[in-house]
């Protein structure tokens, strides 16, 4: 499904961020699938009448089954200031995760050092400095209860590879869906309750304050969590 305006969330003439769908990959790999990044040049080329197309920067990314607001770059300036940014951690991200165990505690710090297996596509977790170890680290907190369900909002330090899904499943809270990382069953949607919903930084060319939000998904489970 092309990007349309309703899936812009912000864009000027430096930055344009996405409500990114469950599903969507961000960059290309080896499904041959149209990832996210050539659908936003298409629709740039577009809407300013480019025929020899656009620029676009990837400056971060979301796992495949995860929704919410991801950002580009417009032009060669912007990504090397946000890439920046993103590496001295001046961008403040928040997600919004559904899992069906309460959290024990409700509120906390995370901190693990995980390993990545890319041949599995799968990340493990460790309380200790190991061998080709990443350090992450997040906080969560538990912000609503509804029919079984907790929602978690998780603030992550560090971004690392899967590392919400594996740092809460250490907590014994796999994310509803995700059954990579303990969850009983996958989605028939082909995704997880894992919503990046917020995105904070200073601008890298104006200098001004800006927040993204990103709506929930309306996919049948997601809306009876609106108004949290």
């Amino acid at each position: 499904m092309p990007i349309t305006d309703k899936d812009i969330l912000f864009e000027d003439n430096h930055l344009i961020a996405v409500n990114k769908r469950a599903g969507d990959i961000v960059q290309i790999d080896d499904t041959g699938d149209e990832p996210l990044d050539e659908q936003v040049k298409k629709y740039i080329a577009a809407k300013y009448n480019k025929p020899n197309g656009a620029f676009l920067g990837v400056v971060h990314r979301l796992d495949r089954p995860v929704s919410g607001v991801i950002l580009f770059a417009k032009t060669s300036k912007a990504l090397e200031r946000i890439n920046l940014m993103f590496k001295s951690r001046e961008m403040k991200k928040t997600y919004w995760a559904v899992v069906r165990n309460r959290p024990q505690p409700t509120e906390g710090n995370l901190v693990h050092w995980l390993v990545k297996n890319s041949q599995k596509n799968v990340t493990k977790a460790h309380d200790k400095e190991v061998a080709g170890s990443q350090r992450a680290e997040l906080n969560y907190k538990l912000i609503g209860e509804l029919n079984g369900y907790y929602l978690i909002e998780v603030d992550p330090i560090t971004g690392r590879p899967h590392q919400i899904r594996v740092q809460l499943s250490t907590l014994d809270c796999p994310i509803v869906g995700d059954n990579k990382y303990g969850y009983p069953r996958g989605s028939l949607l082909k995704s997880i309750c894992l919503h990046a919903q917020k995105l904070q930084f200073i601008h890298p060319v104006k200098k001004e304050p800006v927040t993204i939000f990103a709506s929930l998904p309306q996919d049948g489970f997601w809306e009876r969590f609106e108004g949290f």
